[in-house]
């Protein structure tokens, strides 16, 4: 698989997480998985680098895992050994429990980040990688190959739903004002004419008239015609 195919798989998804509110830009996460895997989906789909740690199986994880060489940085030494990470069914699963991992208090500053690249700085400050270089890393890829154009896409698709949003706000409050125009208390200004026609009989009860209904009895009583 070459690159431009990895980024194919990966960008949709990453849209579509950010539009079901995570907090991880589709740039720095597409960035994140090139880096992590070298733009390669193994069989076990974890593309983050996620390992098994103390985690319990969830709704996206079900607790399989795969034994892999990998290597970290301690006191700035690289230390190669064999770990478990997880396994999982398909990639978008691994996206969306890498999202629960980022609701821990301890990636507060990862979901606050204002700008892709002060999130993959964040990633790096908050312990995700020991690798000293993981967010320069991150950043480059996210230039290398544009990948801010997903977060302008997502960011797209966000304001039109929030312009919807706001149009059926406005239009519930438009039905709002028409139903307690159709069903509301006695006005102060229409007491006399409703008073008479309580003692005509014309009406058995002094509210949840409509607003027109009002009106109407109001200019009957002043013509005289109640």
């Amino acid at each position: 698989m070459d690159r431009d195919a990895f980024i194919r798989i990966i960008a949709p998804l990453s849209v579509k997480l950010r539009l079901m509110d995570s907090p991880i830009f589709p740039s720095v996460r597409i960035a994140q998985t090139i880096q992590e895997t070298g733009g390669v989906i193994h069989p076990w789909n974890n593309i983050v680098g996620f390992k098994v740690g103390n985690g319990k199986p969830n709704g996206f994880w079900k607790g399989d895992s795969v034994n892999l060489r990998t290597w970290e940085v301690y006191d700035n030494k690289t230390e190669y050994m064999t770990d478990s990470f997880r396994a999982y069914d398909s990639v978008e699963d691994c996206l969306m429990d890498q999202d629960l991992l980022f609701q821990l208090s301890r990636y507060e500053r990862v979901r606050t980040a204002r700008t892709p690249e002060l999130q993959a700085d964040a990633l790096r400050l908050c312990g995700y990688a020991t690798d000293p270089n993981y967010a320069s890393a991150i950043i480059s890829i996210i230039h290398r190959y544009a990948l801010k154009q997903f977060d302008e896409e997502a960011f797209i698709v966000l304001d039109k739903i929030e312009q919807l949003q706001q149009q059926v706000n406005d239009l519930q409050n438009k039905v709002n004002d028409l139903e307690q125009l159709a069903s509301m208390k006695q006005p102060e200004w229409a007491a006399d004419a409703v008073k008479r026609a309580l003692a005509l009989g014309i009406i058995d009860t002094p509210d949840n008239g409509s607003y027109d209904f009002y009106r109407f009895l109001t200019v009957m009583y002043r013509k005289g015609l109640l």
